[in-house]
């Protein structure tokens, strides 16, 4: 059954790989307001977005993540060139208020919401928790103010957003994870 929406689903990958064309204003206001279109408990809209393109920035927090791989590594190697955006030109940060308890399942929505409509525009994606390492080191409130977080909130998810320089095969989907029930 032919339907854009399936098929930007089916399309979408996790890409680590981009050129250095920069996301286009029209591009990012598309995404942007995918990102504020998206549902959430009772219409809440817990989410505060942060658009970073600060080169400086994404490095100090990279470096932050690579200590803490680092040290939770246990004899495994990080490799020297690992950069938690994959060099990508744009990243979009969510933060929202971790007391509320729809907090973080509201920001994967939103993220999702975004990841799909960049894929739609022709643009890769890849979806990260990882830099949640900088926002819960000693520079978390550094890094918090760098970001404009509102008060009270924190990091939940970000979204590393360019032109995609890898082909990827789509991932093999799991048998057996669905159960119908009556």
């Amino acid at each position: 059954m032919p339907n854009a929406v399936l098929e930007t689903i089916a399309a979408r990958r996790s890409h680590r790989a981009y050129a250095e064309t920069p996301v286009t204003e029209e591009q990012l206001q598309a995404i942007l307001d995918a990102c504020l279109q998206a549902p959430s408990a009772i219409n809440r809209q817990p989410w505060h977005v942060s658009v970073v393109r600060d080169r400086k920035l994404l490095d100090e927090i990279n470096s932050e993540v690579v200590k803490d791989m680092k040290a939770q590594a246990a004899g495994k190697k990080v490799p020297e060139d690992y950069h938690v955006f994959f060099h990508a030109p744009l990243v979009i940060f969510l933060s929202a208020d971790p007391e509320w308890r729809y907090s973080q399942l509201d920001c994967g929505i939103a993220v999702e919401n975004m990841n799909l409509a960049a894929e739609s525009l022709g643009l890769g994606c890849v979806i990260l928790g990882r830099p949640r390492a900088a926002f819960e080191g000693e520079r978390r409130e550094e890094f918090e103010r760098a970001l404009d977080f509102w008060p009270k909130e924190t990091f939940m998810i970000a979204l590393a957003v360019g032109v995609a320089t890898d082909d990827k095969p789509a991932h093999p989907i799991a048998k057996g994870h669905i159960s119908y029930i009556g």
